[in-house]
């Protein structure tokens, strides 16, 4: 969420009060709307560009362009959109935006596995994906009420579970829970509603602290430079192998059946190391 956050920061001032010149379509699997076809944006003013978890929404009432770019999506700036039209293909190019002013941008996503979503709709509570989101625990009234009501309804469920599921909260997905659990010193399997007090009020500092200081890193950064940013700012989250920063562990690693997290047993579990878990669909 803090690079989409960045993003929408870097967009808005780029696109609002423009309006749409060109929406081509390359990759028609990544249409997951018919109600509304891409052409139905063409000459449409964009007046907001706004952040659901993380999607990013470009429009206005009445007619909205909303993308998630998923694990392997992402945005490619240009000031001026190159003259040829994007056509259905093998390239990663999955949709291309031209805007009157000559700027615009594709949504591109490398791999075979393609989950890069775009939706054409008449408002934002059209697309599945919002209205499903949990609070985004970066908005204002965000506190410990709403993160106990959260702890307490999930039981006994792993807290890294809870915290990268977009249903309970929005956001903050598999690298940042990582990063948060290292933050708060906290076991990737600790039962949500095991958390004492103390642990409570650590949990939040570390969800709400680092997030916003991600979004202050990342802000004002070019598209192309967000996710090198992200890298390289990550304790432990794709770090495997390599020291802890702040005690010096090894990085430890779990598989799951589809993803895997990293964490600092040093700092998170007493040194313990925690059980593989490759087939386990726990977290999915």
């Amino acid at each position: 969420m803090p690079e989409v956050e960045a993003l929408r920061r870097w967009l808005e001032p780029r696109l609002a009060g423009t309006s749409f010149e060109r929406v081509e379509l390359a990759s028609l699997s990544a249409l997951k709307t018919v109600a509304l076809a891409p052409t139905a944006l063409l000459g449409l003013e964009i007046t907001r560009v706004e952040r659901r978890g993380k999607f990013l929404a470009l429009g206005q009432d009445g007619a909205w362009l909303v993308f998630h770019l998923a694990r392997a999506g992402w945005l490619r700036w240009y000031e001026t959109v190159p003259a040829s039209p994007a056509r259905p293909g093998k390239s990663p190019l999955a949709l291309r935006i031209g805007v009157d002013s000559g700027a615009g941008f594709d949504l591109t996503e490398a791999g075979t596995r393609k989950h890069l979503a775009v939706y054409v709709v008449a408002a934002l509570q059209d697309v599945p994906g919002i209205v499903g989101l949990g609070p985004d625990p970066l908005a204002d009234g965000f506190g410990r009420p709403e993160l106990d009501s959260i702890l307490d309804a999930a039981g006994r469920s792993q807290l890294k579970g809870v915290l990268r599921d977009q249903k309970v909260l929005a956001g903050i997905g598999n690298a940042y829970s990582d990063e948060i659990l290292h933050a708060a010193k906290l076991s990737p399997f600790k039962p949500a509603n095991a958390l004492d007090d103390a642990e409570r009020d650590t949990l939040l500092g570390a969800i709400q602290g680092l997030l916003g200081s991600a979004i202050e890193r990342a802000d004002g950064l070019k598209p192309s430079e967000l996710k090198d940013g992200k890298r390289s700012n990550m304790a432990v989250h794709g770090r495997t192998g390599l020291p802890c920063p702040v005690c010096g562990t090894t990085v430890a690693e779990v598989s799951f059946a589809d993803s895997s997290l990293q964490y600092c047993p040093g700092c998170q579990t007493g040194g313990k190391p925690l059980a593989d878990r490759r087939m386990s669909k726990l977290l999915k």
